[in-house]
């Protein structure tokens, strides 16, 4: 027998020199996809922040200081002057259609002159470089300026400002902004999170905790697993048939008289949300599902044991335990829902929409969209824009996230 070990112990030793390689490989491997992680990430963001800053030339096709009223500039005009003033520049045809878009009456002082600004004035982008660029060869773009363009002036620009975060969309990207989208995203992925989140939990319970171990619900099991798979695009098109068409006198709000059933549709916010709610179910349901799972049992037998019936084990014991899982699967479901495009462009949103949305049965877009549909216009400018709508949705995924991981926290230490 001690011979057994003996021979058992050299080969151990004679073999551990190779485990110990064979270990120092795979680290290095797992150390070079971290670092390939890192860079990737470093040049997106580099390229996104190269993109939002940089040098401008600009020039105007009416000057404002021609537009004042008794020597009040343009900025500082009242509602019913910008309003008078944009009617004695444009057409009637364009004032009749911004009067059906929505009426002037309704607009804010800031929307009527953004339309000024856009239709006017028309500010248009002669030339625009990289941040990089403007650093670097700042000297040479002023000389080129001065000889190409002598009436445009030059300027630095920050294309992500405050302004860019209030303004409406405008097809001038001098005066276009994100209000309109980013809205819609707040309003979008409020109502998602506030179907997906009670029904997601809800199953979840219903198949740890109640749901009986048979064939039919091995087969639920194995159908939600399957959806969670599903590409975004056949979502839109459920969405498509089933909210917009098939229940379009609920998602306009023309059931409740809140809207003309004659002039509107069913390609709404409420549409989009319950679209998104479904798509994200899936993830909701399993991930709430393995945080149940999580809880050990001999939690839920003290609780028996005490005399508590399944429902207040599971209200008062499972579910408290349970909700730090369950609130990291809401993060992932929300980062998931915020930055889907595909099946809300089969649903219904507008690629171009310059009000704001003001209830679940409005016309609607969202960040994705935009950024999408300002990268795929051939003027440069817009892909800076494009730059800085995705810094506003990158602030707002993480701040959305960094609230709901608070929440997961605060939950973790009342536990």
């Amino acid at each position: 027998m001690k011979q057994g070990m003996q021979v058992g112990g050299d080969a151990f030793r004679s073999d551990l020199p190779r485990r110990h390689r064979v270990g120092r490989i795979w680290a290095a491997v797992f150390q070079a996809s971290t670092l390939v992680g890192i860079i990737a990430l470093s040049a997106l963001l580099y390229t996104i922040v190269n993109q939002s800053f940089g040098l401008v030339a600009i020039e105007n096709t009416v000057d404002p200081a021609t537009l004042a009223v008794d020597g009040v500039p343009l900025d500082d005009l009242s509602h019913d002057q910008l309003v008078s003033i944009l009617q004695a520049h444009v057409s009637v045809g364009l004032m009749r259609r911004l009067e059906n878009d929505q009426p002037f009456a309704q607009r804010s002082r800031e929307n009527v002159l953004t339309l000024l600004y856009e239709r006017v004035v028309q500010p248009q982008v002669v030339e625009a470089w990289l941040l990089s660029e403007s650093l670097l060869s700042r000297d040479q773009i002023e000389a080129w300026v001065a000889a190409e363009r002598p009436a445009a002036r030059l300027q630095f620009r920050s294309w992500l400002t405050l302004d860019f975060v209030r303004r409406p969309q405008s097809s001038q990207p001098l005066i276009a902004g994100v209000r309109t989208a980013l809205l819609g995203s707040l309003w979008m992925i409020t109502l998602t999170m506030a179907v997906a989140f009670p029904i997601g939990v809800g199953a979840a319970v219903y198949l740890e905790e109640y749901a009986p171990s048979n064939l039919l619900t091995r087969i639920i099991q194995t159908n939600i697993s399957n959806l969670a798979g599903v590409p975004s695009i056949i979502y839109g098109m459920l969405g498509l048939a089933i909210f917009v068409r098939g229940l379009e006198p609920l998602t306009s709000g023309a059931v409740f008289g809140l809207t003309d059933p004659t002039t509107t549709n069913g390609r709404t916010i409420l549409s989009a949300s319950l679209t998104l709610a479904l798509l994200v179910l899936p993830l909701l349901i399993i991930n709430s599902q393995e945080a149940i799972r999580a809880v050990p049992t001999s939690l839920r037998h003290a609780s028996y044991g005490l005399g508590a019936t399944k429902w207040q084990t599971t209200w008062h014991h499972v579910l408290p335990s349970a909700l730090p899982g369950i609130m990291t699967g809401t993060i992932l479901a929300m980062s998931r829902a915020i930055g889907e495009t595909a099946p809300l462009v089969v649903v219904g949103a507008a690629t171009f929409i310059s009000f704001d949305p003001d209830s679940p049965f409005s016309r609607f877009t969202v960040l994705p969209i935009q950024i999408y549909q300002w990268t795929t216009r051939p003027q440069s400018e817009f892909r800076h824009i494009a730059a800085a709508a995705i810094m506003v949705l990158l602030a707002l995924l993480l701040s959305l996230n960094a609230s709901a991981i608070l929440l997961r926290n605060r939950s973790s230490r009342r536990i």
